[in-house]
């Protein structure tokens, strides 16, 4: 059974205002970035790098201190749930990428005919990859937990205090 995707604005409170900036800090160097590659190589290869998730590597980072700090708070060590949390948020970021190369491809062909179609028929093939490739990790874990269940292998709990 898969869980449903949940938004909770509650975790905002969770985290410090200097991480936030650091996000947006992170995120506004990658569209400069972004845009000098762009003024330098032309937008066709500027656009290339549009698929870089802008705030991956503070997000990262900070979902792997919040964790630590909650198992910290509940007398444990937090170190292992950390990374594994951070690396969650890196198969997402991977994800949105897959995502967002569709969406560029499809731009590419589309725009010489229509921008708003082009828009539109970028926007479904997003939609489209990035939530096939998120069914079809999905799919693939759960596989790997029957094979191993069946083998008679002890499996890892789905929570466990690290």
């Amino acid at each position: 059974m898969m869980s449903p995707i949940r938004v909770l604005p509650s975790s905002l409170r969770e985290g410090r205002w200097y991480e936030y900036v650091i996000r947006f800090a992170l995120g506004g160097a990658a569209t400069v970035f972004t845009g000098l590659i762009s003024g330098r190589y032309g937008a066709s290869i500027g656009g290339l790098f549009l698929a870089l998730p802008a705030i991956f590597c503070a997000s990262a980072t900070l979902i792997e201190k919040h964790e630590i700090r909650r198992k910290r708070e509940a007398g444990f060590s937090g170190e292992r749930r950390g990374q594994m949390a951070a690396a969650l948020d890196s198969a997402g970021a991977a994800l949105g990428s897959a995502g967002m190369f569709a969406f560029a491809v499809v731009f590419w062909l589309l725009v010489e005919r229509s921008i708003a179609g082009a828009f539109v028929g970028a926007s479904l093939a997003w939609l489209a990859v990035s939530v096939a490739a998120w069914y079809g990790r999905r799919k693939t874990r759960s596989s790997r937990r029957t094979a191993v269940r069946e083998k008679g292998r002890p499996t890892m709990p789905r929570s466990r205090p690290f």
